[in-house]
């Protein structure tokens, strides 16, 4: 019998969370919270979404402790930095920053001479879970390529919660992420943010009310799936902007009906006829309406630009474009909008449209006054995204342009939080926010450096020298022997 087995047959009897001494880090899902959400669902708010979130978050924080961190190197992460600074967290929140800081009598000290301290790493652009590992046919679960427009497919109703790569990414400090669909369509559904915590089901992992993403996409990968022999729309760039457009078109139709009805209602018109439920349309008007936040894949700057006005045209906003390998081309109409850029440090030339790159792009956007991110759309890149980030550092120091450790960390955690719309709890160490803390050996720019532990809302969730909080997932159960606990 498998832990989670274990844990699904005990739920009914265990009020909240249960750690794995050995195994994995698992928590029970809320079931008065369901039921509460579930009481609520037959109101509606606007375009006939309902006011309770449909598969709402049933995360809740493992058990953790207080404990003081003294004397590390932090890095704040909102382009701060603090030698011999201490950091104190208390009940899942950062409690205090500063030097000198008291330790509580029941706090566990930790002292962290020589060794760095940043927040959790987030990832704008991941497929864990919906292309995990194995990278098997019965595994991907990441395209719905039956039409250039789906955007009623959701990306966390494909996560496998067991995919193993989940865990890798917490070894390299990653204790949020957004999960995407691809990008073989116009628009390929809603993405999720989660808390990298091992656990039963994608709502036991989702970020509690972070909002969804509208995961949009231009260029090569919507004309190319569709167009070349399928001789269907969308088969050329032009194509691609009709085909938004008539969406929005759609879209805003769809939101007129309902704001029509609810018009007649509220004026007492018994019989004022309700609009069909579409699922296609709520996404694109909660889109419209800055509920679901658009992140787009887009590589050439012209495109961008066609982006932009395409938003001015329809009235939303693009949280952020996607790989943008020409970011740096227009990182003044980035920031003048208000647009993330997130991208590669140093991915281009695998197709035309990934050509025209520079090594000092991220550092080119961050400049202007933009917005950039380091993402890294890879199972392998998310597990050493501060190395990444040191190859754009290095490059722009090379032309003239010096980026220092603690305002490069901005790429890693403050500006994505604020790509998700969540920087007002995480991407931070600030007091007050969630305390997804990561320990350092030595300096996270480095290739020689190695997480030693990962905290996330104050519990540890991985450590380097214990093998309990090295999680397994169910999949990886058999493959080999756990190791013993060292002394």
């Amino acid at each position: 019998m498998t832990l989670y087995t274990l844990l699904r047959s005990l739920a009914a009897t265990l009020p909240a969370l249960l750690l794995s001494a050995c195994v994995s880090v698992v928590s029970i899902e809320s079931s008065e919270s369901t039921k509460g959400e579930a009481a609520g669902a037959a109101k509606t708010s606007g375009a006939g979404m309902p006011a309770a979130p449909a598969y709402p978050s049933t995360y809740q924080p493992l058990p953790g402790g207080t404990f003081l961190i003294r004397n590390a190197t932090l890095l704040i992460g909102n382009g701060e930095r603090m030698d011999g600074g201490d950091l104190l967290v208390r009940d899942g929140l950062i409690a205090a920053v500063g030097r000198g800081l008291e330790a509580p009598e029941e706090a566990e000290v930790i002292d962290a001479a020589g060794r760095w301290v940043t927040p959790g790493i987030i990832d704008v652009h991941s497929h864990l879970g919906v292309y995990p590992s194995p990278g098997v046919q019965p595994h991907a679960d990441g395209n719905e390529m039956t039409d250039p427009v789906t955007a009623d497919v959701w990306a966390e109703h494909s996560i496998w919660p067991q995919d193993p790569q989940f865990t890798r990414a917490l070894a390299g400090g990653v204790t949020t992420l957004q999960i995407l669909p691809g990008s073989a369509n116009l628009v390929g559904g809603r993405g999720v943010v989660v808390k990298n915590i091992p656990n039963r089901t994608m709502q036991a992992m989702k970020f509690p009310d972070a909002p969804h993403a509208l995961k949009m996409a231009c260029g090569e990968n919507p004309k190319r799936v569709y167009g070349k022999g399928k001789k269907k729309a969308p088969m050329t760039r032009m194509g691609n902007v009709a085909g938004y457009r008539k969406a929005w078109i759609k879209a805003v139709e769809y939101r007129r009906k309902w704001q029509e009805y609810e018009r007649k209602r509220a004026a007492g018109d018994s019989r004022a006829k309700r609009p069909k439920r579409d699922l296609e349309m709520e996404t694109l008007v909660a889109a419209l309406e800055g509920r679901v936040k658009v992140h787009m894949h887009c590589y050439r700057a012209d495109e961008m630009a066609v982006i932009i006005d395409l938003s001015r045209e329809f009235g939303y906003q693009v949280a952020a474009f996607h790989h943008a390998v020409e970011a740096y081309k227009i990182a003044d109409l980035l920031a003048e909008n208000g647009i993330c850029a997130a991208m590669w440090a140093d991915w281009w030339g695998f197709k035309i449209e990934a050509y025209d790159t520079v090594r000092e792009n991220v550092a080119m956007v961050d400049k202007a006054g933009g917005c950039a991110i380091v993402h890294s759309d890879s199972p392998v890149g998310i597990q050493h995204l501060p190395q990444e980030a040191a190859k754009v550092m290095t490059a722009s120091t090379r032309k003239g342009y010096r980026v220092d450790r603690a305002h490069a960390m901005r790429w890693l955690t403050l500006n994505p939080a604020r790509a998700l719309g969540i920087d007002d709890r995480t991407g931070t160490l600030e007091a007050g926010k969630m305390a997804d803390v990561v320990l350092w050996d030595g300096d996270p720019f480095s290739v020689y450096t190695h997480v030693e532990r990962v905290w996330i809302d104050g519990a540890l969730a991985w450590d380097r020298a214990d093998p309990r909080y090295r999680p397994q997932t169910d999949f990886e159960l058999g493959l080999g022997p756990v190791e013993e606990a060292r002394p």
